[in-house]
């Protein structure tokens, strides 16, 4: 009917000029495309910092760059589990067509939903296990561990460093023993020593962790987990801290060594734009570096420019593929039970580093406990 009224508008225009178009039918166009709606799923509140944070800025960042083609919405502090099933088998029913789970606990309760619902996309971020409409993703963290650790190398005055460490899976491993190999690459006899919590957020147990090192004679402390409560600690004693996940300088400015941070905004817009344009595939990207994913910079202003300008050279040296921090260049990488584990050479694969299970020589503490 519409092609009919124009056509008729544009005939009679074309022979008349006198013949007018009803305003009613002139206003009328093709129907919009209703926005994707896209959910996420958040492990923690979302606070000023940390994991969940960086995960909510990519959020925004999807907003700002596809605008009125989306609709995003989140639940915030889902534990894993039963409730992470729930929440998300709640929003593909809600007509979310893309749903983010961003946390390695999401990864069965999000392959569960995903059976269900085979036409809706779903990105299981440090997951591993993919699915026709699950496609897994996650950061190489190590590499920010690696040039973090050359950082705490150069600025330890005790030569030893704390890590306040979640769940004992070979991600947490990797930025472990990454960070000792970057802190011994300048200080060699240098020592890290660990206290595993058994949790992703805890604040106040991440703060007692913490201070418990600081009274072990760490000046220096790094963490994977959660919250901002080790900065905040380090800024209380008057120690230096490695932030993780976020700058946190607000939090410590003058605890803050330097910042590891996960920048999603990219990847997640990137993955939006692949549903919305038809071209979304499944499947498993582990970026780091090189990719943008992960970044080293924010330093504190107690770190010599010297310092600084050699944890950037190193960076920039990972993204050109010149360094891989599990690769064994003057002699054998051995664990801290005298194994020998990247011979001299040598450098893990990827495989190889997805499945790590020991704790590098340097380290203090068994790899889960």
């Amino acid at each position: 009917m519409y092609k009919n009224l124009v056509g008729r508008a544009v005939l009679a225009w074309a022979t008349t000029c006198f013949f007018s178009l009803s305003s009613t039918a002139f206003a009328q166009s093709p129907p919009s495309q209703a926005p994707l709606k896209i959910g996420f799923v958040y492990v923690t509140p979302v606070t000023d910092a940390g994991w969940v944070r960086q995960h909510e800025e990519a959020r925004k960042a999807v907003d700002a760059v596809l605008g009125a083609r989306v609709k995003t919405t989140y639940v915030e502090n889902v534990a894993e589990g039963a409730d992470a099933e729930r929440v998300i088998r709640d929003l593909a029913q809600q007509g979310n067509k893309l749903i983010f789970t961003p946390s390695f606990g999401y990864m069965e309760p999000t392959l569960k939903v995903a059976k269900d619902f085979p036409d809706v996309k779903f990105e299981s971020v440090t997951g591993y296990k993919t699915a026709p409409n699950v496609a897994t993703s996650n950061a190489r963290y190590y590499e920010g561990r690696y040039l973090a650790g050359i950082a705490a190398g150069r600025m330890t005055k005790t030569g030893v460093a704390g890590y306040v460490a979640g769940f004992p899976i070979p991600e947490v491993l990797q930025g472990i023993n990454a960070f000792t190999l970057g802190m011994r690459s300048v200080n060699p006899a240098a020592k890290v020593k660990v206290v595993w919590l058994n949790e992703w957020f805890d604040p106040p147990k991440e703060r007692d962790a913490a201070m418990a090192l600081f009274n072990q004679n760490a000046d220096v402390v790094a963490f994977h987990t959660g919250s901002t409560a080790v900065m905040a600690a380090a800024q209380e004693r008057g120690k230096m801290a490695i932030a993780y996940h976020s700058d946190m300088r607000r939090i410590a400015p003058d605890a803050q060594l330097v910042a590891v941070t996960h920048q999603w905004g990219g990847y997640y817009t990137q993955r939006a734009k692949a549903v919305l344009d038809g071209t979304w595939k499944s499947g498993n990207v582990w970026g780091g570096v090189k990719e943008g994913m992960i970044r080293v910079g924010d330093f504190g202003t107690k770190v010599p420019k010297a310092v600084q300008d050699e944890v950037l050279a190193r960076q920039n040296d990972i993204a050109a593929g010149k360094l891989q921090p599990f690769r064994a260049v003057a002699a054998d990488v051995r664990d801290n039970e005298g194994h020998v584990v990247i011979a001299k050479g040598t450098q893990l694969g990827d495989e190889q580093i997805l499945k790590m299970n020991w704790l590098v020589e340097g380290v203090q503490g068994r790899a889960g406990r």
